[in-house]
């Protein structure tokens, strides 16, 4: 069936009519043991949401920045009323809103905020066991992205350090109104057990930033910014690039510079 809307082109928003597509998102949630709410990121008018309050095992809170959307959610949704947020998705305080409390993330992401939207769950890594979201496919591919692989950069390894993360299928362009000029994909990402880095954490950002921002160079190239303790100044990573260095590698690099 699928519902006919104008697309708010300026929110970087196109709507979803598949309705298998729809199912098949919300069925991507998985790991639903491990909290009882989930916060819907752009609903829209509502096609994930039909499917998300049939599910009897957590509740459903929707947010939305356009005034249409939230109108049309009040009227269709009456019974979450109470739980639709007219606001920015950027500036919410879980806080306030989930104080304590694990929550799972959901949406078809406003490609324009879509990465933002991570970093900002990422601020919340230990009450967000879950993500399912919808994602231009570039995007989706580089977040994904394991070392070794053009796409694999400072998205990829700064979400990959809390999250495991599966590209879980593409969706064509005709399944949008209006269809976008670029494929999508959907991803999910699950919490893994890493509570902190074994590293300066600020250090390490630093770092993959630095050498990302200069990838065709090598690291004792990309970061020579940053002083190495002298024992570590033949290392074999600083023969390598980025893109080649793992997680774990990165962690191990940030140790051997001197703070």
């Amino acid at each position: 069936m699928g519902e006919t809307v104008r697309a708010k082109k300026h929110l970087g928003q196109h709507f979803l009519k598949d309705e298998a597509i729809a199912l098949q998102i919300v069925e991507s949630l998985k790991h639903t043991s491990l909290y009882n709410k989930v916060l819907e990121v752009g609903p829209g008018m509502g096609v994930l949401t039909k499917y998300l309050i049939q599910k009897n095992n957590f509740e459903t809170f929707l947010i939305d920045i356009d005034t249409e959307s939230i109108v049309y959610l009040k009227q269709n949704y009456p019974a979450l009323e109470n739980r639709i947020i007219d606001g920015d998705f950027l500036k919410l305080d879980f806080d306030k809103l989930f104080p304590n409390e694990t929550f799972a993330v959901i949406g078809n992401f406003p490609y324009n905020i879509s990465t933002e939207i991570l970093f900002k769950v990422l601020e919340y890594k230990n009450q967000v066991p879950e993500v399912v979201g919808m994602f231009q496919k570039e995007v989706a591919e580089r977040i994904a992205a394991k070392p070794r692989n053009k796409t694999y950069g400072i998205t990829s390894v700064l979400l990959q350090a809390f999250y495991d993360i599966e590209y879980l299928f593409t969706v064509h362009e005709n399944v949008f109104n209006p269809p976008p000029k670029v494929k999508s994909a959907v991803i999910r990402l699950t919490r893994n057990n890493v509570q902190q880095l074994d590293c300066n954490e600020k250090l390490f950002k630093q770092i993959v930033k630095a050498g990302f921002n200069q990838r065709r160079k090598t690291l004792r190239n990309s970061i020579k910014a940053f002083k190495l303790k002298p024992e570590f100044a033949d290392h074999k990573y600083l023969t390598q690039r980025a893109e080649e260095l793992s997680v774990a590698d990165f962690v191990a690099l940030t140790n051997m510079v001197a703070v």
